[in-house]
């Protein structure tokens, strides 16, 4: 028999990977295959050897992308011979054979290993898409964070200065005015001492008038002469003294200051204020997924996948769940076949309710700012709510003879995408996020018409439109510009979809509701695997669901009004 290479889980990088050796010893072979029960990397000849080994043919031998984990080597503590290697589901307790036998006798027990490597994959999986996405998305944002810090700052020194240039002139123009106030209190001032001065001037000429008068009345007195004396011939003449001249005193100037504030300066100045817009969302850019997408194996064996329900709610106010559009983070827009639409949060909690004409199809949906847009199928239009319900719009858009029955608000640019029929004709038309038609999709490259009843629709992360179409019984998808790239029609002879959504790495996610399944393709139609069965997961009928950002799956069905919520990844190279 061969011998082995040792080989451990710890040995396994995280990220990067691209040669796996075989694991036997003196082989050097690319590793392709795994054995389950010897935990050891195999190539293609030593696969074909360890099969016919007396003590190894029975070994399940699986492709190595498919391998199961193994389990470290733990000691039991009350019986230290065993190894824990049990899981005991109802006390949710890893055991040992004895302890099992001992004290789990009647409950449900299952192998430890089996569910360590599914939660392995499931850590490995998360790890690779913090690595892939998760981080370097982040990473940018930061990036986009401190480049903002640093254009407001400049922002904010711009306005500093243009304030400082502002008082500035304004202190030129008050000085400007002051020196103009003060030429005219100097001219004032001027004109008033002039007067006074003319007053000044006259009295002094009167009071030399008098003066003169005086000495002319004193040479008469003491004159000798009687005959020629003024006193004696003509004193009449000589007692009309001038009167004393009449002048106005000055009205003085009165200085009335002005009336102002600290509010009136402000008034005068320049203000910094924020607009009165919602700011822009950062966007986050979906990781490149050319080096991630999923193909199948060159064998042509389709990838597996690990599927684990992590809750359930049952959502009041429904009587099943036929679509579901995801809001803000934790919050849900789900509907029934009778026209209830209402909002919840994770937990199930009933936040918002309204009656609307929508039925079996994907009605309704959100934008980017957080707004509900759902379809008036009897007025055929689009009506949109705000989210904190204060604009209405009950006709945002009119389909005029067109009946609208599905409808996508994209992510990427705030597109917003309709399903509507009229009479035998179908299409998709786009419009902007003011409701502003700007395509129609109607036919492919040979005129033949796309689609017959579109009652599902959503978009990838490649800008392509998928729709889920229930008379053609196909997925329909086409590129951003309406060119049709490929139409799925399932893995059996009957195919019926409903819901349709799409993930972060670009997958395409549809419910059949013939096999009541979920079928998982890649993003050029390949497909993948069935992600959920009635058998494996216990499912009725399949209809509403969603992927949220963290790649939960969220699916309603169509005879119960709970919501399940799922998380898959899948089984990687060892470069995860």
């Amino acid at each position: 028999m061969a011998l082995f290479k040792s080989e451990t889980v710890q040995d396994e990088p995280v990220i990067g990977q691209h040669y796996l050796v075989c694991g036997t010893e003196d082989c050097e072979k690319n590793c392709q295959f795994y054995c389950n029960d010897c935990h050891r990397s195999l190539c293609e000849r030593c696969r074909d050897e360890h099969q016919k080994g007396m003590d190894t043919k029975i070994h399940e031998v699986v492709p190595y992308r498919e391998r199961r984990r193994q389990l470290p080597v733990e000691k039991c503590k009350d019986h230290s011979s065993k190894d824990i290697d049990i899981i005991c589901e109802d006390c949710q307790v890893p055991l040992c054979s004895k302890c099992a036998m001992q004290g789990h006798r009647k409950h449900a027990l299952n192998d430890l290993e089996t569910i360590y490597s599914e939660r392995f994959n499931l850590c490995l999986d998360e790890i690779y898409k913090i690595h892939q996405y998760f981080l370097p998305t982040s990473q940018n944002m930061k990036k986009s964070v401190i480049k903002d810090i640093k254009e407001i700052k400049a922002t904010m020194n711009q306005i500093r200065t243009s304030m400082t240039t502002e008082a500035e002139t304004l202190k030129s123009l008050v000085d400007t005015v002051t020196s103009d106030k003060i030429k005219q209190v100097n001219k004032m001032e001027e004109s008033l001492i002039e007067e006074l001065h003319t007053q000044d001037n006259t009295y002094k000429d009167y009071i030399s008038y008098l003066e003169n008068l005086v000495k002319e009345f004193n040479g008469y007195l003491s004159s000798t002469e009687l005959l020629k004396n003024p006193i004696i011939v003509s004193l009449v003449g000589l007692l009309n003294i001038q009167p004393i001249p009449e002048t106005t005193k000055p009205v003085h100037p009165v200085f009335t200051a002005g009336q102002y504030s600290k509010e009136d300066v402000t008034k005068l100045l320049g203000g910094v204020t924020v607009p009165d817009i919602k700011p822009e969302v950062r966007e986050i850019k979906y990781l490149n997924t050319a080096s991630i997408q999923l193909k199948p194996t060159e064998s042509g064996e389709k990838q597996t996948f690990s599927v684990t329900k992590v809750r359930e709610y049952t959502v009041p106010g429904v009587k099943n769940v036929w679509h579901i559009s995801l809001g803000k983070p934790g919050r849900l827009w789900l509907n029934d076949r009778h026209g209830n639409l209402v909002q919840t949060d994770q937990n199930g909690n009933q936040l918002k309710r309204t009656l609307t004409s929508g039925r079996e199809e994907g009605y309704h949906t959100v934008t980017q700012d957080g707004d509900l847009i759902y379809k008036d199928l009897e007025n055929k239009v689009i009506n949109r709510i705000t989210q904190n319900n204060t604009v209405i719009e009950y006709q945002f858009i009119k389909t005029k003879d067109w009946t609208p029955l599905s409808i996508y608000s994209s992510h990427i640019n705030g597109d917003i995408l309709v399903g509507m029929i009229k009479g035998r004709e179908a299409k998709v038309t786009k419009y902007n996020k003011t409701g502003e038609e700007i395509q129609n999709i109607k036919r492919d490259n040979k005129r033949k018409g796309l689609y017959g009843v579109p009652h599902y629709i959503t978009e990838n992360i490649n800008g392509d439109i998928c729709t889920s179409d229930y008379k053609e019984r196909a997925v329909v998808v086409v590129n951003k510009s309406g060119q049709h790239r490929f139409s799925y029609t399932g893995q059996r002879l009957r195919f019926l979809p409903f819901s349709i959504c799409t993930d972060l790495l670009g997958h395409i996610l549809v419910c059949d509701g013939i096999s009541n399944t979920v079928h998982l393709l890649d993003q050029d139609g390949q497909f993948l695997s069935l992600l959920l069965t009635p058998e494996q997961h216990k499912i009725g009928c399949p209809r509403g669901m969603c992927v949220d950002t963290e790649n939960n799956l969220y699916m309603g069905q169509y005879f119960t009004k709970t919501v399940s919520v799922y998380k898959y990844s899948y089984m990687k190279d060892a470069c995860l």
